[in-house]
């Protein structure tokens, strides 16, 4: 069970019932006398009632799968679900180059990346890289080349730099080293969200953005290796408070989880928590 037994939250709740229920009995108990010989089994009665209440809220706690917060005024909504079926902008995590080839090797033909390349695309993949090509990036975003890259695009990107295809904000999020394997470091991690943020902030024209928890498929967080999905998410929170994007009303928020991992996030902490700490 993600959400303990003794989960303070689920204790102050439990406790607010209870002197909800207690000032009803009491006031009850002033008008409509009980006979004393049935006092005791309405005693256990009652025990065993706020026992099934608990492990009924405890229950209820660990198969919570959507919570809403708010950010300075900004809904954000955290949810199981496909984040191809939100509307709005939906955020896809690309490499450093954005690199289109999926083989398995450069995009894993199973991640958000590679299902959004191979199904979910309205263009062929060349056009894409077309319109990648013929974008019109700030200074800064665009690095050096690296032409010793054997396989993939050799044009860098700096990591935060986004690409908006229809309904799709592509990211340069992760680095690869030279064997192609994804990672960033921490630092770099909170760099790109803040500028991915800000980044946002430009494009999204009042609709609704949905993004994925970015860092829980197949990137290296170096040196924080067993982060966890959760810790994850609270870092994007929490960039998201103090960075500038704030997303006005009925626009929103949504991070999207993938259902087989909420199993792993408490989102009764995350919603008392408020701001991602």
């Amino acid at each position: 069970m993600k959400v303990k037994i003794s989960h303070r939250k689920l204790r102050e709740k439990f406790f607010l019932k209870i002197s909800l229920f207690s000032a009803f009995g009491t006031l009850l108990l002033a008008f409509v006398p009980i006979p004393s010989d049935i006092q005791g089994v309405l005693g256990v009665i009652f025990l065993v009632f706020l026992v099934i209440l608990y492990i009924y809220d405890w229950n209820k706690a660990n198969k919570l799968n959507s919570i809403e917060i708010d950010i300075e005024g900004t809904t954000v909504c955290i949810k199981a679900g496909d984040i191809f079926e939100e509307d709005g902008l939906k955020a896809i995590a690309f490499n450093e180059y954005f690199d289109t080839l999926v083989d398995n090797k450069i995009i894993n033909e199973v991640s958000l990346n590679g299902i959004f390349l191979k199904e979910k695309l309205d263009i062929e993949i060349s056009e894409l890289d077309q319109e990648i090509n013929n974008y019109s990036f700030e200074n800064n975003e665009i690095l050096e080349k690296n032409t010793e890259r054997l396989v993939g695009k050799k044009q860098k990107f700096k990591i935060g730099t986004i690409f908006v295809h229809n309904n799709y904000i592509l990211t340069a999020f992760s680095k690869f080293d030279s064997s192609n394997r994804a990672n960033l470091t921490m630092p770099e991690y909170l760099g790109f969200l803040i500028t991915f943020w800000d980044k946002v902030n430009i494009v999204y024209g009042q609709r609704s953005v949905s993004v994925p928890i970015f860092g829980s498929g197949i990137t290296r967080i170096k040196e924080h290796r067993r982060i966890s999905d959760e810790d994850l998410l609270k870092i994007m929170i929490w960039t998201f408070r103090i960075s500038e994007m704030r997303f006005k009303h009925p626009a929103k928020l949504t991070i999207v989880i993938h259902p087989e991992k909420m199993d792993k996030i408490n989102l009764l902490d995350i919603q008392e928590a408020k701001n991602g700490i």
